[in-house]
C-alpha cells in the first residue's frame, strides 16, 4: 500500500469535511476515512492529523485517532475475543478484530485466553494479522549490545532454566531463574539489562542493573522506604534472602551492599532489630 503505512501511525492532511467524518490524503491510496467519532474537536481542512490506519469490515483503508495495543511489527499479548472456523479473533483495542488463521496458531487459540504473538502484514492478501509462531519474526541480524545494557522486555514464556523475554521488541532473550526476585507472568513488560551475550548468539538478561550502579539504586530506594515507613526497616543482615527478596525485590547480596554504603554515609544505624535513618 504506497503511500501510507498500513497498521501503522501516519500524519495526514485533512481533505475534505462530511457529516460523518473527515477524509485523509491518502497519497496513491486516494482519500481514507476518519469516522466523525474519532475526529479530535476542533478539526479543520488543512490541518495535518496523526492517526492510526488499519482496514474496515469491507476491508477498506479507515483512520482512528484510537491507539491499538500493538502495530505492525511488534510483539504483543493479546487476548482471544472470539474463534470461528477459520481461526481466532483477537482484541487489539479497535472496533475490528485481528485475525490469527490456525496455520499461524501453535495449538489452537481458546476464546478469552491471552497468548503472545506479532503483528504482521501477510504478504498474499496484505491484511494486518497476528502470528503465534513469533520466533520467525526475531531480527536476523546479532544485537551489538555491551554487559550492562538497558533494555525493554517483554516475558514470553517460562521454562525450566527461567523466562525467555522479548528483548526491545526484536531478539529472544533469557532471564535465568536465580535472578528473579519478583513474580513474573507471560506478557510483563519491564525493564532489563544485558548480562552477557553468549558464543551461540543467544542473550543472557537481568532483571537489576551490575555492580555500583545496582548497589546506588537500591540504596536510595531503601531510603525512601525508610522514609515512608517511619524511619525503620526491620530486616538486617541476618534476615533471610526469601524475606528480602519478597520485601525489596533484590537479592540478599544487593541488600547489604546497601546498608553497608548507607551506613558509610551515616545515614542509618544499624541494630539487632533492624535498620534506623539517623
Amino acid at each position: 500500500m504506497k503511500g501510507i503505512r498500513l497498521g501503522d501511525y501516519n500524519q495526514l492532511k485533512v481533505v475534505k469535511k462530511v457529516d460523518f467524518g473527515l477524509y485523509l490524503d491518502g497519497g496513491d491510496e486516494g482519500e481514507i476515512l476518519l469516522p466523525s467519532r474519532y475526529v479530535p474537536e476542533g478539526s479543520k481542512v488543512g490541518d495535518e492529523l496523526t492517526v492510526f490506519i488499519y482496514l474496515d469490515q469491507e476491508e477498506r483503508p479507515v483512520a482512528t485517532t484510537e491507539h491499538p495495543l500493538a502495530k505492525v511489527g511488534d510483539f504483543a499479548y493479546l487476548r482471544v475475543a472470539w474463534v470461528n472456523e477459520y481461526g481466532a479473533f483477537l482484541d487489539w483495542g479497535l472496533m475490528k478484530d485481528i485475525f490469527c488463521p490456525f496455520k499461524e496458531q501453535k495449538m489452537r487459540m481458546v476464546k478469552d485466553n491471552y497468548y503472545i504473538v506479532y503483528i504482521k502484514l501477510d504478504e498474499e492478501s496484505y491484511r494486518i494479522m497476528a502470528t503465534a509462531k513469533v520466533e520467525r519474526h526475531f531480527a536476523p541480524q546479532p544485537p551489538s549490545y555491551l554487559p550492562g545494557d538497558d533494555v525493554d522486555l517483554i516475558v514470553w514464556q517460562k521454562t525450566d532454566l527461567g523466562f525467555k523475554v522479548i528483548i526491545d521488541n526484536c531478539y529472544p532473550g533469557l532471564v535465568y531463574e536465580n535472578q528473579v526476585f519478583r513474580p513474573l507472568h507471560t506478557g510483563d513488560r519491564l525493564r532489563g539489562y544485558i548480562s552477557c551475550m553468549r558464543p551461540d548468539g543467544k542473550i543472557d538478561v537481568m532483571l537489576q542493573p551490575t555492580g555500583r550502579q545496582q548497589t546506588e539504586e537500591f540504596a536510595n530506594t531503601l531510603l525512601n522506604y525508610l522514609h515512608d515507613n517511619g524511619g525503620h526497616c526491620n530486616l538486617g543482615d541476618k534476615s533471610p534472602a526469601e524475606l528480602i527478596a519478597d520485601t525489596f525485590k533484590v537479592s540478599k547480596k544487593t541488600f547489604k551492599k546497601a546498608v553497608g554504603d548507607l551506613y558509610r554515609r551515616k545515614l542509618i544505624t544499624i541494630a539487632d532489630d533492624g535498620i534506623t535513618l539517623v
